[in-house]
């Protein structure tokens, strides 16, 4: 079944019975100037992927719609691929990419026009947007607690701590590659154990990522979901070295997807005052605000506009399996539904298709990630002939 409702999409991707997709919706997709668009190539999508599965990392000429290969990796997954991204520096040639040499993850960057390669220790789950420093987790303990966001191959040197000492948040300084635990499980267990639901738990760090100045950074805490419970979140902050660490809502709630605003406040979809929707949260005061009270009563992929003035947001699949795409412009607090997708059904397991929208340098255009067409594929749209009302 082939269903889309958007009069103007275009899809990026070549016709070569490949798979491609980008992956997350708030890492940089285009280049700087926005003529190029970074994809990864693979030759399934039906299953998770596992120890020898190898990902192409390139990139997509958006005026020609083809693929350029750079590189190979065996550290990716289909919701985040390989952390693959637009590295934040003066050099806009310049791509960062997770990858595995046998019994190590790490990460690489290339510069996608002399094809000089640097690597690194650390696998990146974050990258300072101002390329100084990225931001680390242990990817096999992901694989284990959801399959979907880690990485196959290596097993948790931990997996049997619920929280050690010697595994937590890591930070890389890209310029000497210097690697620093500065905040472990045990540190977080024991500033959060105080709102557990019970005396000891396994824990992880699911989500991370830096605000635009890269001096603090947001953290989702999770602890492993057994037969009786299902996992909650506590939402962390803490300065770029592990500092000043602040809990943004006392408590294990549920909270999902986030992207920060300024340097103070969190756009996330979380448990609040309101109920369950998306809010402002700040960071220093620990105000919040709900965005629109009567509308994101469901969890979706949010995001602002380079401008800062409007959201973007997806859906997950309805009973038709439908997929919607909206925006909304927080200043005149009026929305428009851009359209909506059929998503393939894959099964119960973290290898669906969501569409992860993502805005270009210049908020003209957004990408995509999607299958209704029958396979996994990238997209893209123009936001000229959309525009908010009613």
């Amino acid at each position: 079944m082939i269903t889309s409702t958007f009069p103007n999409l275009r899809r990026l991707t070549p016709q070569d019975g490949a798979h491609y997709f980008f992956g997350y919706y708030d890492i940089p997709a285009f280049s700087n100037n926005d003529k190029l668009h970074l994809a990864h190539r693979v030759q399934f999508w039906d299953r998770l992927p596992r120890e020898d599965d190898i990902a192409e990392i390139g990139f997509i000429e958006r005026d020609k719609s083809t693929f350029t290969p750079l590189a190979k990796t065996a550290a990716w997954n289909f919701q985040q691929g390989s952390m693959l991204q637009w590295f934040p520096n003066n050099n806009a040639d310049e791509i960062i990419f997770n990858v595995r040499e046998k019994s190590t993850f790490g990460s690489c960057i290339i510069n996608i026009a002399s094809g000089n390669k640097r690597y690194f220790s650390m696998p990146v789950a974050n990258v300072d947007p101002q390329g100084r420093y990225a931001l680390g987790i242990n990817f096999s303990r992901m694989f284990d607690f959801r399959s979907g966001y880690g990485y196959a191959g290596i097993a948790d040197p931990w997996k049997d701590e619920n929280h050690p000492e010697e595994d937590g948040i890591y930070l890389q300084n890209f310029r000497d590659g210097s690697v620093k635990l500065i905040l472990s499980l045990q540190q977080i267990w024991e500033f959060t154990r105080q709102w557990l639901p019970e005396e000891n738990q396994k824990v992880l760090v699911n989500h991370i990522t830096f605000n635009p100045s890269g001096t603090r950074f947001v953290a989702l805490v999770r602890y492993f979901s057994t037969p009786e419970r299902k996992w909650a979140t506590i939402v962390i902050t803490a300065n770029a070295d592990g500092t000043d660490l602040r809990a943004m809502k006392e408590g294990y709630i549920a909270a999902s997807h986030y992207h920060w605003k300024n340097d103070e406040v969190l756009m996330i979809y979380a448990a609040g005052e309101e109920g369950v929707q998306l809010y402002e949260w700040n960071d220093r005061t620990h105000e919040e605000k709900a965005i629109n009270p009567d509308m994101f009563h469901q969890d979706g992929h949010c995001s602002y506009s380079p401008e800062r003035n409007v959201i973007l947001y997806d859906s997950y699949p309805d009973k038709e399996r439908n997929q919607q795409l909206f925006t909304y412009d927080s200043e005149t607090q009026q929305a428009r539904q851009l359209g909506k997708l059929y998503s393939y059904d894959q099964g119960n397991i973290d290898i669906r298709c969501d569409l992860h929208p993502r805005w270009n340098r210049a908020g003209e255009v957004i990408s995509l990630d999607s299958n209704h067409e029958g396979s996994r594929q990238i997209y893209e749209l123009e936001m000229a002939n959309y525009h908010a009302t009613k």
